[in-house]
C-alpha cells in the first residue's frame, strides 16, 4: 500500500486514477472479469479515456459555453482504442486569451504525460486547423475520424464538419496524393497475406487500408464496404476488419508497448489468445482478412475513380465505352460487366465467361456484377458444358490475369462454388520457410507461369488443369498427392472431361513431384532410378512432357531460387534417358470422311453445312468445295469474321472437292444462316471480300486493354516426317487469335505449300494445329525455315521486354 501511494505521488493527483485503471485494465482487466477480449479492452480503454477527458474537461471548464473543446483523432475518434497506442487530442478554442488556453493545455496534457501516456496533441482554432487539413494529406485523414469528446460541441461540428465539405469538394484535386501515398506505403510494408512477419497496421490489406476506405465513404465515392458482404469466405468485410483489430490489440498486449509488426514468436501466443489456434492458424485468419481488405481497397478505388471527373485521372480509368466481349458480357468505364440483356439466372457459364474476359482484357471485374452474379447465378450443372468447360481454359491460360480474376471470384464466394475443393486450401499458409505464397495463391502463380510454358506440351489444357489442381490435396490428412489425385479424379469427371483425359489428370496430381524428387535424390546414371519413373508413368511420354514441364512452373511459383540451372539441367537429363527408354509418340492422321459427304464431294459446287454440336454452344459446320490454294484461308476467315470461334478442324478432300468441318461456338448469340455463310464463302473465293482487311479490323476492335499480338508463351513449331516421300507434318503451338486458321492458311498458301490434310484443335487459349504439307522434292531446311518465317508472322508472340527499370503501360497498382 505504501508503494502504491509513493507511485501516486510521482504522478499528478488528476492522473493517479487512470493510471491505476488502466494499469489493472492492461494487466489483469477487471474483479469479475479476469481478463478482457480484444474487443472488449479496445472498448473499455475508450471509456477510460472519455471519463477521464470529461472529467477533467469539466475540472479546467471545458464546458458548452467555454469556447473551448476536445476533439479525438486517431484510434480514440474511431473508438478503435489499442493498449499502447497514441492518443490523440485536438484542443480547439474560438480564438479566445491564449494565455488561458495555454493554462488550459498545459493542465490536460500533463497529467497524461506524468501518467506515461503517449500523446499526439495540439491546440487550434477551427481555421488554423481546416488550414492543416488543407495542406497536409495525413493531417486531413486523421481530422476525417475526429469526434467530440468534451466542450463546446458547437465549435466541434464547425471542424468536424468543415474538414469532412472540404474533403469532398477537394477530393478531385487530392486523389492522385492520396493513391500515391498509398502506393509508396504497400511498396514499403508490403501484403500482410503473403508477410512471414506482415505489418498488421501499414501493410496492404491492413487498417490503413480500412481508413483510406473510410475517406473515400466520407468523399461520397463509394461505400464504406465496397463489393463484399457477409455471405462471401470467411465472413465480409466487418469481420476481417474486426480479426485485424483483434490481432494487433493482442500483439500490444504480448508485446508491453505499441507494436504494428507481427513477430513470429509471439504468433502462437496470440493465436491462443484469441481461441483461433496456432501460428499457422492464425496466419490463415489473417491471410484470409487481408485479402478481403485488399479486394475491397481495389473496388473502392476503382469506384472511386469512376465517380470522379476524367481529367487528371487517366491512369486508373478509361473511357466510359460499352464494347461487346463475350455472350452476355460487356465492357463499360473500364470494367467488365453483364450486358443489359443478360441473365444470370439462366446461364450458369455467366460465371467463367466474365473471368475469363476480364482475364483477358486485363479488365477488372465489376464488384455490382460479381455480387449480381453471386445472388442470381445457378449451379453448373454436371458434367460441365464443354463451352463451360472452354471458359475456364480461356481463364487460365491468360498468364497473370488469372491471378486477379481468380482472387475477385473467390473474395465473393463464387470461385469456391466452381471448386468446392478450394476450401481446404484457401488461405493456407505454407509449412517451409521455402513457400512464399499461400497454398491458393501458389496454385493461381503455377498457372500463371504454366501459361507462359504450354506450347511446350501437346495438351496445353491439361497443363493447366493441373497446374491449378497438383497441390489440391493439401490442409486435408495424408500424403497431400495420393489425396489430391483423388480430388483430381472428381474434379475432371465434374467438368466433364473425357474418361481418358481426367485418368491423365489424376496422373499429373499424382506425380508431380515424381520427377524432381527423383532427379535430385537418385543416381540419375543408374539404370533402375530411370526404370522406376518409367514405370511409375506407365511409359506414357505425353505425361512424362507435361509432367516436365509443371515441374518448372511448380518450382518457378515456389520462390526466389528454387528453380535453377542446377535443377533444371538434372530434371531435364531425367527425362532425356525415360525417353530413350519410352516409345515415341504417335504422328497424327487424317479422319475418315464419312460418305454422305464424298458423295456431295463428287457432285462438286459449294454447299455449308450447319447443325448443332455436342454442347449447347457448339455447332458443326461443313464445308464442301473446289480444292484451290486460299479455300482453307477463305473458309476459317468466313467463320471468324461472323464471331464463330473455331474449337478443332478436320480438313481433307476427296478428287477435286475439299471436305472441311469445323466444330464452332460462336461469340454472340446464335450462329448465323448457312446460307448467308455460304455466300459470303463464294465471295471470298471470287475475290470480292478482303478478310484480312476485315479481319484485321474486327481485331482491332476487339484489341481492348491487351494486345491482341501479344501471347504469354513462346510459339513453337515441330517438324515431322512422314511414310510418303516429300510430305511432312508441320505442328504448330501457339495462343489463339481472331482468324489464326485463316491466316496460317494463307501464309502456308503464300509459301507455296499444299495442305494435303490438318487437324486442328483449340484449347482454351491455345491451339495446337497439324498441317500435312507436300513439298515434294524442295523439302529442305532453307524451305522449311521460310515456311517457319512465314507462320511466325501471323501468330502472336510475347511482348517485348521493357528496358530495365520501366514498366508495362497501365501498370500502376491500384488500377
Amino acid at each position: 500500500m505504501a508503494s502504491q501511494d509513493a507511485d501516486d505521488r510521482k504522478v499528478s493527483n488528476g492522473a493517479a486514477d487512470l493510471v491505476r485503471a488502466r494499469t489493472q485494465l492492461l494487466d489483469g482487466g477487471l474483479p469479475r472479469n479476469p481478463r478482457l477480449d480484444a474487443e472488449s479492452l479496445r472498448m473499455a480503454l475508450v471509456d477510460l479515456y472519455e471519463l477521464w477527458l470529461t472529467s477533467k474537461g469539466a475540472e479546467l471548464g471545458i464546458t458548452a459555453d467555454s469556447g473551448l473543446a476536445v476533439v479525438a483523432v486517431g484510434g480514440l475518434g474511431r473508438k478503435e482504442m489499442l493498449p499502447y497506442s497514441d492518443l490523440d487530442l485536438v484542443l480547439l478554442h474560438d480564438d479566445i486569451d491564449p494565455a488561458k488556453v495555454a493554462e488550459v493545455a498545459d493542465q490536460l496534457w500533463y497529467p497524461l504525460w506524468d501518467a506515461h501516456i503517449k500523446l499526439d496533441h495540439s491546440v487550434r482554432t477551427v481555421p488554423q486547423a481546416l488550414r492543416v487539413a488543407s495542406e497536409d494529406l495525413i493531417a486531413v485523414l486523421g481530422m476525417l475520424e475526429a469526434r467530440h469528446i468534451v466542450g463546446d460541441g458547437e465549435l466541434s461540428n464547425l471542424l468536424i464538419g468543415g474538414v469532412r465539405r472540404e474533403w469532398r469538394t477537394g477530393i478531385r484535386t487530392r486523389f492522385d496524393e492520396l493513391i500515391t501515398q498509398a502506393e509508396a506505403r504497400w511498396q514499403r510494408s508490403g501484403e500482410i497475406a503473403h508477410r512471414a512477419e506482415p505489418d498488421l497496421k501499414n501493410g496492404r490489406g491492413g487498417l490503413r487500408d480500412i481508413q483510406l476506405l473510410d475517406a473515400l465513404a466520407i468523399a461520397q465515392l463509394t461505400d464504406a464496404m465496397p463489393g463484399l458482404g457477409p455471405d462471401v469466405p470467411g465472413g465480409g468485410f466487418e469481420l476481417a476488419h474486426r480479426r485485424l483489430l483483434d490481432v494487433r490489440t493482442e500483439l500490444h498486449r504480448v508485446a508491453g508497448r505499441a507494436r504494428d509488426q507481427l513477430r513470429a514468436q509471439d504468433a502462437d501466443e496470440i493465436g491462443g489468445a484469441l481461441r483461433i489456434g496456432d501460428r499457422f492458424d492464425l496466419a490463415r485468419t489473417l491471410s484470409d482478412s487481408a485479402r478481403t481488405v485488399s479486394y475491397s481497397v481495389d473496388v473502392g478505388l476503382r469506384t472511386a475513380a469512376n465517380a470522379l471527373p476524367r481529367r487528371g485521372l487517366a491512369r486508373l480509368r478509361r473511357m466510359p465505352v460499352r464494347r461487346p466481349l463475350d455472350e452476355g458480357v460487356v465492357e463499360h468505364a473500364g470494367e467488365v460487366v453483364l450486358a443489359r440483356d443478360a441473365r444470370p439466372q439462366r446461364d450458369p457459364g455467366l460465371i467463367l465467361r466474365v473471368a475469363a474476359a476480364s482475364s483477358q482484357t486485363g479488365l477488372p471485374m465489376s464488384a455490382t456484377t460479381l455480387n449480381r452474379l453471386s445472388d442470381d447465378a445457378p449451379e453448373l450443372r454436371e458434367p460441365w458444358p464443354k463451352d463451360a468447360l472452354n471458359d475456364l481454359l480461356v481463364l487460365l491460360g491468360t498468364g497473370r490475369g488469372v491471378i486477379d480474376a481468380i482472387e475477385a471470384l473467390d473474395r465473393t464466394g463464387l470461385w469456391g462454388r466452381l471448386l468446392p475443393e478450394w476450401g481446404a486450401v484457401r488461405d493456407l499458409p505454407p509449412r517451409d520457410a521455402m513457400h512464399t505464397w499461400t497454398v491458393d495463391r501458389h496454385l493461381m502463380e503455377t498457372v500463371a507461369y504454366a501459361s507462359a510454358l504450354s506450347t511446350r506440351v501437346a495438351r496445353p489444357d491439361m497443363l493447366l488443369l493441373g497446374a491449378l489442381l497438383h497441390d489440391i490435396g493439401k490442409g486435408r490428412a495424408g500424403d497431400h498427392s495420393v489425396v489430391g489425385a483423388e480430388l483430381a479424379t472428381h474434379i475432371g469427371r465434374r467438368l466433364g472431361l473425357w474418361p481418358s483425359d481426367v485418368r491423365i489428370l489424376s496422373a499429373i496430381v499424382r506425380n508431380h513431384l515424381l520427377l524432381p524428387d527423383t532427379a535430385t535424390r537418385r543416381d540419375l546414371a543408374d539404370p533402375d532410378t530411370v526404370q522406376f519413373v518409367v514405370d511409375a508413368l506407365g511409359g506414357d511420354v505425353q505425361l512424362l512432357e507435361l509432367l516436365h514441364t509443371l515441374a518448372e512452373a511448380d518450382s518457378l511459383a515456389t520462390g526466389p531460387g528454387v528453380w535453377g540451372d542446377w535443377k533444371a539441367s538434372l530434371i531435364g537429363e531425367l527425362v532425356r534417358r525415360c525417353r530413350l527408354v519410352m516409345a515415341g509418340g504417335q504422328l497424327p492422321t487424317p479422319e475418315p470422311i464419312a460418305s454422305e459427304l464424298l458423295a456431295r464431294a463428287a457432285a462438286g459446287g459449294v454447299h455449308v453445312d450447319l447443325r448443332p454440336g455436342e454442347g449447347k454452344f457448339t455447332y458443326t459446320v461443313t464445308v464442301i468445295a473446289p480444292d484451290a490454294p486460299g479455300l482453307l484461308s477463305d473458309a476459317a476467315g468466313v467463320l471468324a469474321l461472323h464471331s464463330l470461334r473455331v474449337l478443332s478442324a478436320e480438313l481433307g478432300g476427296e478428287g477435286a472437292s475439299a471436305v472441311n468441318t469445323f466444330m464452332v461456338s460462336p461469340k454472340f448469340g446464335n450462329p448465323p444462316d448457312a446460307g448467308l455463310l455460304r455466300q459470303e464463302l463464294i465471295r471470298a473465293i471470287a475475290g470480292d471480300l478482303d478478310l484480312p482487311a476485315l479481319l484485321a479490323k474486327r481485331e482491332r476492335d476487339a484489341a481492348g486493354v491487351r494486345p491482341s499480338l501479344y501471347a504469354q508463351a513462346q510459339p513453337r513449331l515441330i517438324w515431322s516426317g512422314t511414310s510418303v516421300p516429300g510430305q511432312v507434318i508441320l505442328e504448330l503451338r501457339a495462343e489463339d487469335r481472331i482468324g489464326l486458321l485463316s491466316r496460317l492458311a494463307a501464309a502456308l498458301s503464300a509459301s507455296g505449300a499444299e495442305v494435303r490434310w490438318a487437324k486442328v484443335v483449340t484449347m482454351g487459349s491455345a491451339v495446337v494445329d497439324s498441317f500435312c504439307l507436300d513439298l515434294g522434292s524442295d523439302d529442305d531446311p532453307a524451305r522449311r525455315e521460310a515456311i517457319g518465317k512465314a507462320i511466325m508472322g501471323v501468330v502472336p508472340r510475347p511482348a517485348p521486354k521493357p528496358p530495365e527499370g520501366v514498366g508495362p503501360p497501365g501498370s500502376g497498382t491500384a488500377s
